[in-house]
């Protein structure tokens, strides 16, 4: 396809008069195309066609049907529809009234070349630059980030299901692109098991029948592999999607023992948290957070909060469910800084807020970093937490609350108690046992026969910091400083209610990140379209019951 124009037209004079007419009090779609039509521009994604072809429809016009289309929660098909009938849309396109439109194919192929370039967020940066160009958006303000669920765009499956339909997907691709090849390779019996999807068959229901279930689905799978790899396979057959994604998923949860498959031990297989949860969409994770469970994709949305400006989402990032929170501040503070948006203080909460998250933010960008630290949770602190005893970081020893001094001060790496894998760099301190048996504090202070045990931060900056935030978070100021952050929370609210945020409409995480890049635009135009029509922030809403309440 060939680029003949990149952005969007004049606008006909009959266009103007008739939609005029017709929306005299105007719409979102042409209060758009009137303040903001330089942003569809489309100038930055004129690359993405080529000089010759088939005459394509304009990049800008494309990426603002897309806008409007997350805009309304509209569908592809509907969105061309939408190009076709309706008078506001086609005056923000410039169209005549009499144009056809597109096709909505066009759309999937325009979100296509988007997601496989590194332009996918040329939209987004165009209407921040806009607002920047009115005075709107002003760096080394406040800022405020948030997480949500994104739920992918597959079924859910049991592990059973899920290394049966693995193996089912990779018998249907083979036998997409070599038919007769695979026809003599296959087990007669493997139209029955595998024909049809593993929920329409009756598994075992004892757990020794289901094993050894899984062992022949294990060794099915391992057969199809080998003889894709052998040298009378056709040639492509180890690139198709499917059976990349049965080769890894059988090497984490199958192994040869004497010749047989054998399901791996627990202890040898990936945690369920780092395999995929579909083999339709393999980037998709298993997550989990406060007891709620999803397949999917975590969105970190950063937006400002000064009260002088409008509200405005200034970075997203799309990762999968199993990603961390506060893994993730290094890149959104890389992503502000590299636009000129970094804040002077950041509001987060408590999944993003560590000792040495703050000290870097501090240290690196100059970025204050504010947020509640998480309460020593530990057994023994219920009892003496790590501020009832002294440290001496130049001497390593630590005194204890009845005057004993530890004996052992080393460092080592602990398991990390946020779920995740990994090992964290801490400082272990034990008492003696000789000191802690007849302690008379002991019942108040450890049960263990070894004597009692700390686990320090493995830095005395980073040691001073967590207490002091502890002891901060207690008072007004504190408070009064962080309550700001609460407006996150109804972005998100707006996001999954009004833009579809928490639903994936595509598949693969670099789809699902251009989906949340537009729905943050639609979200970025539809605030700046009140802030300029005058439109004040809603209040929070308050129900009529509570609002009988006598005043304090």
């Amino acid at each position: 396809m060939s680029l003949r124009m990149a952005g969007l037209g004049e606008i006909p004079a009959e266009t103007v008069r008739v939609v005029r007419l017709a929306c005299p009090r105007g719409t979102l779609a042409m209060r758009l195309r009137d303040e903001f039509g330089a942003v569809f521009s489309g100038e930055g994604l004129a690359s993405l066609f080529a000089e010759r072809g088939r005459p394509a429809v304009a990049p800008g016009m494309l990426a603002l049907v897309t806008v409007l289309q997350f805009a309304e929660g509209l569908s592809d098909r509907r969105a061309a529809e939408a190009v076709r009938t309706r008078l506001d849309w086609k005056y923000a396109l410039g169209l005549e009234l009499t144009h056809a439109g597109f096709d909505h194919s066009v759309l999937c192929d325009f979100r296509a070349r988007l997601a496989a370039s590194e332009q996918a967020g040329e939209v987004f940066e165009a209407v921040l630059t806009a607002a920047r160009d009115r005075g709107l958006l002003r760096a080394a303000g406040r800022a405020r980030t948030d997480s949500t669920r994104v739920l992918a765009a597959v079924r859910e499956v049991n592990w059973w299901e899920r290394l049966g339909e693995t193996l089912r997907a990779a018998l249907n691709a083979v036998a997409t692109a070599a038919p007769a090849w695979l026809t003599g390779q296959v087990d007669p019996r493997w139209f029955d098991w595998y024909g049809h999807r593993v929920e329409d068959s009756r598994l075992p229901r004892k757990r020794a029948g289901r094993l050894a279930w899984l062992e022949q689905v294990g060794a099915d799978g391992m057969r199809l592999l080998e003889a894709v790899d052998g040298q009378s396979a056709p040639p492509g057959l180890r690139e198709l999607p499917a059976v990349a994604e049965l080769r890894r998923l059988w090497s984490q949860q199958f192994a040869r023992v004497d010749g047989a498959v054998r399901l791996r031990a627990k202890a040898e297989r990936v945690p369920v948290r780092e395999c995929s949860a579909s083999h339709y969409d393999p980037q998709a994770r298993f997550g989990a957070r406060r007891g709620l469970r999803w397949t999917g994709y975590l969105v970190h949305v950063t937006e400002t909060c000064d009260p002088q400006s409008p509200n405005l989402i200034t970075h997203v990032v799309t990762t999968d469910a199993s990603v961390q929170d506060g893994t993730m501040l290094k890149a959104i503070h890389t992503g502000l800084a590299g636009h000129g948006r970094l804040p002077a203080l950041h509001l987060v909460d408590a999944g993003y807020i560590d000792a040495r998250y703050v000290l870097a933010a501090r240290r690196e960008l100059g970025v204050e970093l504010l947020g509640p630290v998480r309460p020593d949770t530990s057994r023994s602190a219920q009892k003496f937490g790590t501020d009832a005893f002294t440290i001496d970081w130049d001497r390593q020893s630590v005194r204890c609350p009845h005057g004993q001094t530890s004996v052992v001060w080393r460092n080592k790496l602990h398991d990390r108690r946020d779920g995740h894998r990994g090992r964290d760099p801490v400082i272990f301190v034990r008492f003696a046992a000789r000191h802690c048996g007849p302690c008379p504090l002991r019942e108040r202070c450890t049960t263990s026969r070894t004597g009692r045990t700390l686990m320090l931060r493995p830095s005395r900056e980073e040691h001073e910091l967590l207490q002091q935030a502890r002891v901060l978070r207690q008072t007004e100021e504190w408070r009064r400083r962080y309550n700001p952050r609460a407006g996150i929370e109804g972005t998100i609210s707006q996001g999954v209610r009004a833009f579809g945020l928490r639903r994936c409409r595509y598949r693969g995480c670099a789809k699902t990140s251009l989906q949340h890049l537009f729905t943050a635009s639609a979200i970025n135009l539809t605030r700046l379209d009140a802030w300029i029509g005058g439109v004040p922030r809603a209040s929070t809403r308050t129900s009529r019951f509570e609002a009988l309440r006598p005043a304090a």
